[in-house]
């Protein structure tokens, strides 16, 4: 069963999303949040599996809460995913690299915010398929100068083609099929990576492709 906590401050977002998420055999609510605060307190003593974070909230704002789940070891089970009204809010950039594993915009899809939810807690989300690419390449255009590359240096030549095309927005399928091995094969690799730089998930694996220098801005394609 996958434990969700929801975190808005606006009651009937809280309810529509409570009343899709609960009628779902494999998804249970297990507490909600109007505030940041509530929310971070609240996640410390349900540990639920994924957090739907809203950006903008009353006493501590989303961003800073998502920052202090994910900076605090004893919660490194615990996924976010930011809600927001827009697709390219201000914060979403901030919020990537703040260790969330990626953003919804609120009237996204039901199935859609399924998928995702699902699709997160098994460790294999980014972001909303319809603008994952182009949140990409707004966040490559803002990232600071490339890091040295010293933290891939226990990568394999195969692991760093994986996190490339990790870092340009591919699925675990799409990866397959551009070096002709298996899913299953594809996502090996990248769980691998995954472990060796210490990433939370693929949306961290991406901050890093970007600040490694491993993919650069323009690289889309």
């Amino acid at each position: 069963m996958i434990r969700v906590l929801l975190a808005d401050d606006q009651s009937l977002v809280r309810a529509g999303f409570r009343a899709l998420l609960d009628a779902q055999p494999d998804i249970e609510v297990a507490g909600d949040a109007s505030d940041g605060e509530e929310a971070l307190r609240k996640v410390r003593e349900m540990r639920p599996d994924i957090v739907l974070m809203d950006i903008r909230m009353p006493l501590l704002d989303g961003l800073a809460a998502t920052r202090r789940i994910t900076e605090d070891p004893a919660l490194g089970d615990v996924k976010v995913v930011m809600l927001t009204t827009f697709e390219l809010d201000e914060y979403v950039f901030e919020s990537i690299r703040s260790g969330a594993s990626g953003f919804l915009v609120k009237d996204t899809e039901p199935e859609e915010l399924l998928r995702a939810v699902r699709a997160v807690v098994d460790g294999d989300a980014l972001l909303s398929p319809g603008v994952t690419r182009r949140l990409i390449a707004e966040f490559a255009a803002r990232s600071k100068e490339p890091a040295a590359e010293g933290a891939l240096a226990e990568l394999t030549e195969r692991e760093r083609e994986v996190m490339a095309l990790v870092g340009i927005g591919l699925s675990n399928e799409e990866i397959a099929r551009r070096l002709v091995v298996s899913p299953l094969t594809a996502k090996t690799h990248v769980s691998r990576t995954m472990v060796k730089l210490g990433a939370r998930d693929r949306a961290q694996l991406v901050v890093l492709a970007y600040e490694s220098g491993l993919v650069r801005p323009g690289w889309l394609g």
